[in-house]
């Protein structure tokens, strides 16, 4: 028996460790993470997921449902913390070229319990102005 070590450099994510319990994965920029590529987010409906910010530069985009619509909020991660996106909670990251994260999730969180939502062109606007305000990311 030996130690086994895993990694991905490609653009995108990669699950890079996987068994019956729990998924690892490498998510790297890719250009619909980009301020200028966001057109979604996600939920997964019975699973919470984990972040961790390895280098580069991340937004953790959240929004809660409302009487009036979503409402968008975003969080600036720091390397090194662990960011929690308890189940069922809209989101999506924003990340610059050089972004490298790990992903830690339930091997059973499939998109047959998430789902997608498409943004409005309004959205897309809103929350590209929201990170600009909050000064995120060298834009």
């Amino acid at each position: 028996m030996s130690i086994l070590s895993y990694e991905f450099t490609n653009e995108g994510m990669s699950r890079v460790y996987e068994n019956e319990k729990w998924l690892v994965g490498i998510k790297n920029w890719k250009p619909a993470n980009d301020i200028t590529g966001i057109d979604c987010l996600e939920r997964h409906n019975q699973t919470d997921e984990l972040f961790v910010l390895l280098s580069g530069e991340c937004v953790l985009l959240f929004a809660n449902e409302t009487e009036g619509g979503l409402k968008f909020e975003t969080v600036n991660m720091e390397p090194n913390k662990v960011y929690n996106i308890p189940q069922s909670l809209w989101h999506n990251t924003i990340t610059m070229k050089d972004t490298k994260m790990v992903l830690i999730e339930d091997s059973s969180t499939s998109m047959e319990n998430s789902e997608i939502l498409p943004l409005t062109e309004q959205q897309i606007l809103e929350i590209q102005e929201l990170v600009k305000e909050e000064n995120y990311l060298k834009v």
